[in-house]
């Protein structure tokens, strides 16, 4: 069959101001993974092309395809939505399936607020997405035949059908490489080195309530093989130049020796990449970050959100500020970068903690840092409490970019938050010790933090 997988045109302002984009892995792992059944695909990144809605629709018409495969996030959804639709125009006929993180917990809104969709994937996509295509090739029976198809969900005679959940996939290097042959390869880049992320893990244990991971790929962390890992690493570079990597996975270093083990494979094959990689504060230690440096590491992400205990403990995000401090301390001894993620508008929060936030920040001094608004998406375990105690200020899902605040804060009605994210970038990056200190080290990392920093003032600032 033909089918065409698309990430939609994105309104979001930032992406345009940084000009930074990023493989769409989730597609390119639904390209390979029907592409063993002879499938003809095409892969269309609207966010790298920089493809407006009637670009897709010139596309469309152009491959004219049976189906069609759009993933969006939360903010985007209304972009994925306008697709849907101009595909119907160009063939009424073409099936049209939706799937993502938004979608997966958003099932019955989904597919009441855009008519358009046929059929939504929940959750981890490959093998429903590929049993979804068989069917339709073998067009087997009505619509209500789609009831043996686990992960999915529909409309039959006007009633919305959810199937039941589908196991996820136990081993993970039975799941083809990205269909990166399928992409604009040439196109991903940061500060002119060739660019590619890689997904080398799926699964979350923790349970903090702003991110909807462990719900999506669920709580069992299930690892890829080093050994599977480096060879895909390989394949990048030597087939489309690749020299940067970043490591998507939720938490890189949760097994240390795996963690480690990469490493020694990349070191002994001498693959000449860099890398980035997230961590938590409590899932490493000083060989550790000795070794991933040696490795071709020069940044660990950190997921630091709060400067005051009790706001930690509301998030169950499961560490102390001296774990945090402990953990850039020692990133910074070995000389790696640091970027230290923080929120600021959780539910609990005062002006206080949010002035507690900022200082700590100030006061570990990571190589770059993001502030956002706390946010509850959907999938979450603070969006169901949000939801239940009235704080949501807006259903509208375009409004849930991470920099506008879209919940009630208890006690905090009259707080500007957009001002507190504004204040809290200012005060960060305006410190003569942070411009001194990047520019002593000639920190590559630096120069992106400017465009970010650019970005998110001019973004604030059209709130203000």
């Amino acid at each position: 069959m033909k089918v065409m997988l698309i990430l939609p045109p994105s309104k979001f302002v930032l992406k345009d101001k940084l000009g930074i984009t990023s493989i769409p892995l989730g597609l390119a792992y639904l390209a390979s993974f029907i592409e063993r059944d002879n499938h003809k695909i095409r892969i269309v990144d609207s966010a790298t092309l920089r493809y407006k809605i009637q670009d897709v629709k010139e596309e469309i018409e152009r491959f004219n395809p049976e189906i069609i495969g759009v993933t969006a996030t939360t903010s985007s959804i209304y972009d994925a939505y306008e697709v849907a639709k101009i595909a119907k125009e160009v063939n009424p006929g073409v099936k049209v399936v939706m799937g993502g993180p938004h979608v997966s917990f958003t099932v019955e809104e989904t597919l009441k607020e855009c008519p358009f969709v046929d059929i939504v994937v929940r959750g981890e996509g490959e093998e429903t997405f590929r049993e979804l295509v068989g069917y339709f090739e073998s067009s087997r029976g009505d619509v209500s035949s789609l009831k043996e198809i686990r992960g999915i969900a529909f409309r039959n005679n006007g009633k919305i059908i959810q199937t039941e959940p589908r196991p996820f996939i136990k081993n993970l290097d039975n799941i083809p490489f990205p269909a990166y042959h399928l992409l604009p390869m040439e196109k991903y880049s940061l500060e002119g080195k060739r660019f590619a992320a890689i997904m080398t893990s799926r699964g979350c244990p923790f349970s903090c309530i702003f991110c909807s991971s462990s719900q999506l790929f669920g709580k069992i962390w299930r690892a890829r093989s080093p050994e599977n890992v480096i060879e895909e690493i390989k394949l990048l570079k030597d087939k489309y130049g690749v020299r940067e990597i970043e490591f998507l996975d939720d938490t890189f270093t949760l097994n240390k020796k795996r963690a480690k083990r990469i490493c020694d494979l990349l070191i002994k094959e001498d693959l000449g990449v860099s890398w980035s990689c997230s961590s938590r504060v409590d899932t490493i230690d000083e060989s550790l970050i000795e070794k991933l440096k040696k490795a071709g590491c020069h940044t660990i992400y950190l997921g630091i959100e709060s400067g005051s205990q009790e706001i930690l403990n509301i998030i169950s995000k499961g560490i102390t500020l001296t774990q945090a401090e402990r953990a850039i301390n020692l990133i910074k001894k070995v000389n790696l970068n640091t970027f230290g993620s923080f929120i600021i508008g959780i539910p609990g929060e005062t002006v206080k903690t949010i002035k507690k936030t900022i200082d700590f920040a100030k006061k570990l001094s990571p190589s770059f840092a993001q502030f956002t608004i706390c946010t509850p998406y959907p999938g979450t375990k603070l969006f169901e409490i949000a939801k239940e105690k009235g704080w949501l200020l807006t259903k509208d899902w375009s409004k849930y970019t991470i920099l506008d605040q879209v919940m009630k804060i208890p006690g905090m009605i009259t707080i500007n938050l957009n001002r507190w994210l504004l204040k809290a970038y200012l005060s960060f990056y305006l410190r003569p010790k942070f411009i001194i200190e990047q520019l002593k080290r000639k920190n590559f990392l630096f120069f992106v933090t400017k465009k970010v920093f650019r970005g998110v003032l001019e973004y604030v600032g059209v709130k203000e």
